[in-house]
């Protein structure tokens, strides 16, 4: 028992140095309130609407594909050895284009309903981070109108954060650095904007810059990762395990993508209650009988 209560003296001190240290406080607030607002749970929830989404999109991306590949197979036959992929998931990529040349109407019609649907949920569960980091409630069916309006700016950022990170590749070194902030400056924009209109609260867009700043500056170094990683993996994953492979990687990143949603709402909150103090919040839950008196042997 001595030794246990060394070993436990020895970790209490070595936490309260740990806790001294600059900035330390503040991550360790930040990663309570992550746990108290249930953050993995809503990262989970973001991560399947926004795969939901990508299903969407890629319908209508294999429908773009059936209307260019009209006139032939030869974009079938080129396509996934352009991605990278090999063994089963080629031959998946393959016949799904072929097929689409056949069907391009209709995965047109389906990939836009789907897109819609997935695409206004995936806004949803977005501002429940945002609700939950504020511990404000939903808006109700108006959410959804939020959503769309979202979704229609959101797909503005996000095209011209495409363009100048695929900028970086066509332009001379020199104008690197011009490239990362331009698409610094796009992630931030995506951020507040998120912060702006979904949550169901209303604060100065001054208040949204840190954390929307510190957000597309991790999301950039996430991009730049997997621009070298994720291509290896999905090319690994697709030899080894064949598509499952494939959705096992894409899946992996965009958890890491929802927590990092979380955490930015996380940060935006809690810096506002530094500057403007905290608000009581009374708690209503269902009325649990008493606890019986032990019986007496």
């Amino acid at each position: 028992m001595g030794r246990v209560a060394e070993v436990r003296a020895l970790v209490d001190r070595a936490s309260a140095r740990l806790l001294r240290l600059p900035g330390v406080p503040t991550v360790v607030r930040v990663q309570r309130r992550y746990v108290d607002a249930r953050g993995s749970t809503l990262a989970a929830s973001i991560t399947l609407y926004f795969f939901l989404a990508i299903f969407a999109v890629t319908v209508l991306a294999v429908a773009l594909l059936g209307f260019l590949s009209e006139g032939g197979a030869n974009l079938a036959r080129n396509l996934p050895s352009q991605l990278g992929l090999n063994g089963p998931t080629a031959h998946l990529v393959h016949n799904a284009v072929d097929t689409a040349r056949h069907s391009r109407k209709v995965a047109t019609v389906v990939g836009l309903v789907g897109f819609a649907w997935t695409g206004t949920n995936l806004g949803i569960v977005i501002g429940d981070a945002y609700n939950a980091a504020w511990d404000v409630d939903r808006r109700g069916m108006v959410d959804r109108l939020y959503a769309v309006a979202w979704l229609g700016g959101a797909a503005v950022f996000i095209g011209a954060g495409a363009l100048a990170t695929a900028a970086w590749g066509l332009l001379p070194g020199v104008f690197a650095p011009l490239v990362i902030v331009v698409s610094l400056g796009t992630d931030t924009a995506l951020f507040v904007w998120t912060s702006w209109i979904l949550p169901n609260r209303r604060v100065p867009i001054r208040a949204l810059l840190p954390s929307a700043a510190l957000g597309a500056v991790v999301l950039e170094a996430l991009k730049l990762i997997g621009a070298y990683v994720v291509p290896r993996l999905v090319s690994h994953s697709s030899a080894i395990y064949g598509a499952i492979g494939v959705v096992f990687a894409l899946l992996a990143w965009l958890l890491i993508f929802g927590r990092l949603v979380v955490y930015v709402a996380i940060v935006e909150a809690h810096g506002w209650e530094r500057q403007h103090g905290e608000r009581v919040v009374d708690l209503e839950g269902p009325a649990l009988p008493a606890p019986s008196a032990p019986r007496q042997g």
